[in-house]
Formats: C-alpha cells, structure tokens, sequence
C-alpha cells in the first residue's frame, strides 16, 4: 500500500469523524430544543393554574413539611396532642392574618394590626376590671376601639392619599403609645379577670377530643375564615376588594366607589385585630401591654407565604391559614428535632423570600 493511499484514507476517517460529530451535535440540540419547548408548555400550563388557585403552592408546600418532619421527628410530630398545639400557636397570627389579607389585597399593608389588637385588650380588660363595667359592655367597647382605629387609618389612606405603609407605620406608634398610656404599663392578673370578667378568657377554654386538646380561640379562628372565605368569594363587597387591589382606576370607573371600599376594608381589619385581641386573653389568661410584640411581622408573614400577592388582586384567605400553618409547622419540627430558635426563624425567612419571587414569577408570566 502506497503512502497516498494511506493518506487519503486517513482523510476519509478524518472526514467521517467530523461528519458523526457534527451529526450528534445537531441530535443534541434537537434533543435540547425539544426540552425547552416541554418546559415551556409544562410552565405554560402551570402558570394559569397558580395563577388562578393561589393557595395551591402553600398547601403542596404544607403537606411536604408535615411528611418531612414525620420522617424526620417520628410519631412525637403526628401525635394527635402535637397537632393540636401547632393549631393554638398559630391562633392568634392567623386571626390577625385576616385582617392583614384584607389590607393586602387591596394593594395595602398594614402595620399597626398588632397595635390595634393590644389596645382593643387592654380597652376590654380595664373596662371590665378596673372600672367594673359590666363586660357585654367592656366587650363591645374593645371591638369599638378597634373598628375606629381602623377607620382611621382607611381615612388616611384614602382621604389625604398617603401610602398605607407610611400611615400605619405612623398609627403603630400612635395605637401603641395609647396603649402604654391608657394601660400604664400594668398587666391585669389571670385572678382578676376571672374575679370580674371570665367571659374575657373564653377563648383560652380548653377541651379534649381523640387525644387532641383544642380551644375555643382555635375554633373561633376556624370559624372566622369560613365567615370572610364567603365575603371574599361570595359577595360583591368582596368582589369590589379584589378589583380595587387589582386596578382601582379601572374599578372607579366600572362604578366601584374606591374611597368607600378602602375605608370599609381597613374599618373590617379593624375588627377582626379586636377579636384577635380578645383571643389574646384567653390565650395568655391576661391582659399585657407588651404582648404581642412580633405579630405584625407574623401576620404578613403568614399572608405572604400563604400566596396572597403584595401587589393586590390576587390571592385567598384560605392561604394565609395554609400560610400561618406552615409557619406553626416548621417551628414546631425545628423544635422537637431540637434546633434552635435561631433555625427556626432562619427557615421562615427563607420561605418569606421563596414566597415573593414565586408571586413575581407567576405576576411576570402572566403579563
């Protein structure tokens, strides 16, 4: 063999080489191309469904930490008494949760939530003990307070156009600072209350059902979202809110009286921080000025993993009790697998932050 044939066929296998790779090449973005194509459709379609269904990743979110802390703490985790505590923990920042994803869904914030339901306590607690009024009336007074506390902060916002942030980071310090002054900074005692006033710690009522031990503050939680599920999905103040949170501009001029509807929303927030405040009684058995330090925060906490989206318009009650769920279940897990605390509000951060870029992500692809 000629060393010209030894080339030429060299030049062959050189050839064919580069043609096979070539070949495989072009396969492989083929192959690449038809991936991303898949993702687009699987996201395109995922899209529209959280979209629409906002509660939908909370509770997939919910159900894998509850089998993650199965797995990892054991029967101690699934143990009916378990269960039960998480629920009373999250009490009284789910009830608050309301109140904040009635501000939020219209586009609002409102940080003055845990103000109010301290103030609307010690209102109640005061009254009924110190005055001795009697405590149908010393009740009715605390969710009066409340009430106008959220007026006032709906007239601000909608009268002189200020920012909710801004004016309920105002009305905190203010409510507060009442709260102080009309309290003096003392705690009315368990004895007391149950001396003048039981009616006041009804909600820290206890009773046990199939090892379970509930409390009528987390019935009344309960029933609480059943009763604003309906609002916002069956009425047309609730239908008004989603369209105000949506486009006020364009809900104006479908004959929604915008001004109206906020003042209403922030009045209703009000309230429910009232009886998140006679929850609060019950549940610590007195009345302090101090508590309830961290349940601003908790409440948006709880709206904003629970898929309610900062930006208004979107979002369910259901989810901020999926959101306050996921919440009580982390710091419980953390706690038995016996982290600590500092772990446990490390995670709910992280879930915050995982939260929002979800709720951008869905808000980006759907415009």
């Amino acid at each position: 063999m000629g060393a010209g044939e030894v080339m030429d066929r060299s030049e062959r296998t050189v050839a064919y080489d580069s043609a096979g790779n070539e070949r495989s090449a072009v396969a492989g973005e083929r192959l690449s191309t038809a991936s991303e194509d898949s993702a687009r459709r699987l996201l395109g379609r995922l899209q529209p469904f959280l979209h629409a269904h906002p509660p939908a990743v909370p509770a997939i979110v919910l159900a894998l930490a509850v089998l993650a802390f199965g797995l990892l703490v054991g029967d101690r985790f699934f143990h009916p008494f378990n269960l039960s505590l998480v629920l009373q923990q999250v009490t009284i920042i789910a009830i608050l949760g309301i109140a904040q994803t009635l501000v939020v869904l219209t586009a609002g914030i409102d940080l003055s939530v845990g103000a109010i339901m301290v103030l609307s306590s010690v209102v109640m607690g005061r009254l009924a003990v110190d005055l001795g009024l009697p405590v149908a009336l010393a009740f009715g007074a605390g969710l009066g307070v409340g009430t106008v506390c959220g007026t006032i902060n709906g007239l601000l916002v909608t009268a002189l156009r200020l920012p909710p942030f801004i004016v309920t980071l105002g009305t905190w310090n203010v409510y507060f600072a009442l709260n102080l002054w009309y309290s003096q900074s003392e705690t009315i005692r368990a004895q007391d209350l149950e001396a003048h006033a039981p009616f006041l710690q009804f909600a820290g009522i206890a009773f046990d059902l199939l090892g379970a031990r509930l409390t009528a503050g987390s019935l009344l939680m309960l029933v609480l979202f059943v009763v604003f599920w309906y609002i916002l999905a069956h009425t047309p103040f609730g239908r008004h809110v989603y369209a105000v949170g949506d486009d006020p501009e364009a809900a104006r001029l479908s004959g929604i009286r915008v001004g109206r509807t906020l003042v209403a929303v922030y009045a209703l927030s009000g309230l429910v921080c009232a009886i998140a405040g006679w929850a609060l009684i019950g549940r610590i058995g007195s009345v302090s000025p101090q508590a309830g330090g961290t349940a601003n925060l908790d409440s948006i906490t709880a709206v904003v993993i629970g898929g309610t989206s900062l930006f208004g318009g979107r979002g369910a009650i259901v989810g901020t009790l999926v959101g306050a769920l996921i919440v009580g279940v982390f710091r419980n897990g953390l706690a038995l697998a016996g982290l600590d605390a500092l772990w446990q509000e490390f995670a709910v951060g992280v879930l915050i932050v995982v939260a929002v870029a979800l709720d951008q992500w869905i808000r980006k692809v759907s415009s």
